[in-house]
């Protein structure tokens, strides 16, 4: 009986072959569901992209590139009450798991109209934003609409530590009324110590870097629908570097 020819020497395409050429196309399926933004690391993130264990994708074979890697509106209030910072830059996933630990910040976003700002709120054990709320104004209705976005889509069931910075809007008593009805404790970094809220941070670089940043906004309502697009649609998770 004949032995069958290795792949190599058949021309017929090995196991390994078959398996690459399918996972470049789920690799690229990927690349275009992130708008182009993707590259090699995050890719990798999707399950269904990794390649082989410990290898990193052929991303570059699929000749699809990601994205590469800048007014203020943290105000402090001098008057306001001194919360501890409890969370002390440790963003590790909680032992406790989803709804233990979550994190907040403000960003700004240019339009033709003038500023859009977003507050969000993400759950530190997954890394998803969890709760957001985007307006043209700074007062403290910005971040207690996104805190009860996140209590109404989570539901927290016990007590749960909020992090944030010292803007105002965090610090003021409207704020911390609502914390105590919705049983959370607020913990606060420290003035001018980004990485003190480092995951909030990580997020915004990213939607900066791979939406916001790479076109101009006609309205604020355009650049609000693809927040939300962005936030809404399925995404790696949030990657804070080590401080």
């Amino acid at each position: 009986m004949p032995v069958p020819k290795p792949a190599r020497r058949s021309g017929r395409p090995g196991p390994r072959t078959v398996r690459d050429a399918g996972l470049t196309e789920k690799i690229a399926e990927v690349h275009e569901r992130s708008r182009g933004t993707y590259g090699a690391a995050r890719i990798h993130a999707v399950p269904a992209a990794r390649r082989r264990e410990l290898r990193p994708p052929p991303h570059r074979e699929t000749d699809a590139p990601g994205c590469r890697r800048g007014h203020r509106t943290t105000i402090p209030d001098p008057r306001a009450a001194v919360r501890p910072d409890v969370v002390v830059r440790n963003f590790a996933a909680d032992p406790a798991g989803l709804n233990s630990r979550w994190c907040g910040d403000i960003t700004y976003v240019p339009t033709e109209e003038g500023w859009l700002y977003l507050a969000t709120v993400i759950d530190i054990a997954s890394r998803r934003v969890v709760g957001w709320s985007a307006a043209d104004h700074l007062r403290t209705e910005l971040v207690t609409d996104a805190l009860r976005s996140a209590c109404g889509r989570r539901r927290p069931t016990r007590p749960l530590i909020f992090h944030c910075d010292r803007g105002c809007q965090y610090t003021s008593q409207h704020f911390a009324t609502l914390a105590t009805e919705l049983g959370i404790r607020p913990s606060v970094g420290r003035s001018g110590q980004f990485r003190d809220n480092a995951l909030a941070e990580s997020f915004f670089a990213t939607i900066k870097r791979e939406l916001l940043g790479t076109q101009p906004w006609p309205s604020r309502a355009a650049a609000r629908t693809a927040i939300f697009d962005f936030i809404e649609r399925p995404c790696c998770p949030i990657r804070v570097k080590p401080a």
